[in-house]
């Protein structure tokens, strides 16, 4: 019934389409939707029954997985137009109640109305389709993960029982003979011989191509190594990784090349084309945990925090060849098994010594990894550089062994799957992480050949945490294949984060937060190289002032981000109106906590506007002074006269009492206190301090200096020199060169400058007389 009122809802939306155009995408979309609605009841039986493999529940998600798609894309079409249609409706006000209304507006709601409902009804029809899809590919996923689930904690024959093993080896015999039987009657046949004639160029040079890279490949690596290093880079561990990685590509394709060239002879028959198929595969394993083998243990090893002991390092490089060889031997049987169809008695046979050669293996590396047998205290010297990294791996290692030994007993009790998805996925979860430290290791290498910078502190930059960070993101993806985790189950997820998530009617999805982010990066960029012209180029070509010139940068960097806010928000597609209420709820509360930083925020827009102050002005506020350094908007950065900085609010410059020596100009008074003693001419000392000040040549002559005699003090007769300076800022200098012309005049005026005197008169001194006989008695 449903279905029926779908389709009649979709058919009504096309046939309202008008236009041959229209009429063409109307019908490809209802052939679409009719073939969607057969595929959605077929998957309903299927799922029903539950009688379908694996592979084809996978085949029939992904096509659901493809109409889900198509329907999300339909469900976000004309949004657009649809709000602008509510937003004209809602701008024609409310319906009267009475109903009656003017019939310009009527007609003009009923079409405006009309207009809505048509483009709707496509939205509503693919929300219907969109959650059936979701509902049906959650089911399928529930069906496999039930089925995966039974498999692995089944019990099944043990490989321990010798009457499973005569079976087992026939089964794998005759495997090998039905390949070896197939490649002989294709080797036999005319028409293989045909087409081995016609291709054999080919096949030739193929295979050629394929042994020269094989053969070759590592010495053809070092000459690429040697003619990169030309480029500088020599030491830093760059090219040697570039190196490395060529011993992996070129081997790889010479594989690729002869499998190729085995292929294109057509001798395989069914068998040994499937067998050969996988070759590149294997391959691809062991040259790989090869390369992981030399990175951790090898002599020019990059990874210290897995060092193993000098002596024993062929040792583990051999161990970790043979985990590889594990993991091969592992894709075969289950290749095997899909050729031949083992009994699970036979696969588990085969299966048994593959999974204790690998636990044996890793119980061995764990064993060598961090022993010390020879006495070099390497162990203690990575704990001390990593130590941080030292536990995760030692705690990661202790984790594998002891999967490593619960696997074989698993096994052997007949519990092969559980013991596979344990063993396999620790080896496979080591090498991604060993992988990971490998890959950080060589970006920041190359970070340190880029900037020149010495290499041994390269691993302790931000850049090489963040690069690990990012590493280890993206490996979770594969950790989760590794145990077991299907391709579509990641993919599924993935699809979920990137719909984000809904506030209100604004959708947050990481794609709109990298755009935001990229948009915003790029304003705030070039608001920043806006500002570094202004300060360098443009502005000093000016008559404005030094600070004047700063409240302009300052001006143009807080106008800068907030453009570059506005259009990374509009350009991500953020409709933030939605949220308008909450945040006005919020700023209320905000405003009470954030207050004190409000206010001096509001009061470093006044400064700078006003500029009471400037930078490089002389000032004293709070008992402190000094000159501006910095004027941000929450406080201002003055250094004292003793190299200090003081960080003070804006909102005190604001609100108390700030004494500006050099606001506008730089001219200011000194006054300079000079006593004399008495009985000295009053006269002539005005007259000769009046000389000093007027010779000096910081000191204004207009206005003229002033003397000033005080008064009669205890000690002496003050006097004071008063005098304007062309620049305020050498008030410490002038006083001292004055001081020192004073002294010297003095002294050739014969004038005295007198020091504190004090006369100690006794009351009764008789005492003293008589004390001193009793004191030597």
């Amino acid at each position: 019934m449903f279905a029926t009122l779908a389709k009649t809802l979709v058919l009504t939306v096309f046939l309202a389409l008008a236009g041959a155009v229209s009429a063409q995408i109307s019908q490809q979309d209802r052939d679409k939707y009719d073939a969607w609605l057969a595929l959605a009841d077929r998957a309903e039986q299927v799922i029903d029954t539950a009688k379908a493999s694996n592979t084809s529940l996978e085949q029939l998600r992904d096509e659901i997985v493809g109409y889900r798609d198509f329907f999300a894309g339909i469900r976000d079409q004309n949004s657009a137009r649809i709000a602008t249609l509510q937003s004209q409706i809602e701008a024609l006000g409310p319906k009267p109640d009475s109903g009656e209304e003017p019939e310009d507006i009527a007609n003009l709601r009923s079409s405006l109305s009309s207009q809505l409902n048509e483009l709707r009804v496509p939205r509503v029809v693919s929300e219907e389709a969109h959650s059936r899809a979701g509902g049906l590919i959650s089911e399928v996923d529930q069906i496999i993960r039930e089925r995966q689930t039974r498999r692995l904690f089944m019990r099944g024959p043990s490989p321990l029982n010798p009457e499973y093993w005569p079976q087992a080896w026939r089964d794998f015999k005759n495997a090998w003979v039905g390949m070896f039987n197939e490649t002989a009657r294709n080797w036999g046949a005319e028409a293989t011989r045909e087409k081995i004639r016609q291709t054999l160029p080919m096949i030739l040079i193929l295979a050629a191509l394929g042994l020269l890279l094989v053969v070759r490949g590592r010495r053809w690596s070092e000459k690429l190594g040697d003619y990169m290093r030309r480029f500088g880079g020599g030491g830093s561990g760059v090219w040697t990784f570039v190196v490395s990685l060529a011993r992996i590509v070129l081997p790889l394709t010479g594989t690729i090349l002869i499998v190729s060239a085995i292929d294109l002879s057509g001798v395989l028959g069914v068998r040994g084309a499937l067998i050969f198929a996988a070759v590149p595969a294997w391959a691809l394993i062991f040259l790989a945990f090869n390369w992981l083998a030399y990175q951790l243990y090898g002599p020019n090893r990059r990874i210290e925090v897995l060092s193993a002991p000098g002596g024993r390092r062929g040792e583990m490089i051999f161990y970790v060849q043979l985990l590889a060889v594990t993991l091969i031997l592992r894709d075969a049987v289950n290749l095997y098994e899909d050729i031949e169809n083992l009994t699970d008695a036979s696969r588990a046979v085969v299966a048994f010594p593959i999974i204790l050669a690998a636990g044996l293996i890793l119980f061995r590396l764990y064993r060598i990894g961090f022993s010390d047998k020879t006495g070099d205290g390497e162990e203690e010297k990575v704990r001390l550089r990593n130590p941080g990294v030292y536990r995760i791996v030692g705690a990661i290692r202790r984790v594998a062994i002891l999967l490593a030994i619960v696997a074989p007993v698993l096994a052997g009790l007949g519990y092969v799957a559980a013991a596979e998805a344990l063993i396999f996925p620790v080896i496979l979860t080591l090498a991604i992480a060993s992988t990971v430290l490998i890959l950080q290791r060589f970006f920041s290498d190359l970070l340190a050949w880029l900037l020149k910078s010495a290499e041994t502190t390269a691993g302790d930059t931000l850049f090489s945490v963040l690069v690990g960070f990012g590493l280890t993101l993206g490996a979770v993806p594969l950790v989760a294949l590794a145990w077991g985790a299907r391709a579509a189950n990641i993919t599924e997820l993935w699809a979920r984060f990137l719909d984000g998530f809904q506030i209100g009617d604004a959708q947050i999805s990481p794609t709109g937060f990298l755009t935001f982010a990229i948009v915003f990066v790029g304003g705030y960029s070039v608001t920043r190289l806006l500002q570094s012209g202004l300060r360098t180029n443009l502005l000093p070509k000016t008559k404005i002032d030094p600070g004047g010139q700063n409240a302009i940068v300052a001006f143009t960097g807080y106008l800068g981000l907030m453009l570059a806010a506005l259009v990374a928000v509009s350009s991500a597609g953020l409709d933030l109106s939605s949220v308008a209420i909450v945040a006005g709820a919020l700023s209320v509360g905000i405003g009470f906590g954030l207050q004190t930083i409000v206010s001096n925020f509001v009061s470093g827009i006044i400064l700078l506007i006003e500029r009471p102050i400037a930078k490089g002005d002389w000032i004293e506020v709070g008992g402190f002074a000094g000159y501006v350094r910095d004027i941000s908007v929450r406080s201002t950065r003055i250094e004292t006269f003793d190299k200090a900085d003081v960080i003070v609010p804006n909102s005190d410059l604001i609100a108390g009492t700030v004494i500006n020596y050099t606001r506008g100009n730089t001219v200011g008074r000194i006054i300079l206190q000079v006593g004399v003693a008495y009985g000295t001419d009053t006269r002539m000392v005005e007259k000769l301090l009046l000389e000093i000040a007027n010779a000096h040549p910081m000191v204004l002559a207009n206005p003229a200096p002033g003397i000033v005699f005080r008064g009669f003090g205890a000690d002496s007769l003050d006097f004071e020199i008063r005098a304007i300076l062309r620049d305020v800022n050498w008030g410490m200098s002038v006083r001292s060169d004055l001081n020192h012309e004073i002294a010297k005049r003095f002294v050739e005026e014969g004038i005295e400058i007198p020091f504190a005197q004090r006369d100690v008169w006794l009351r009764n001194p008789e005492t003293l007389g008589q004390a001193a006989p009793t004191q030597q008695e």
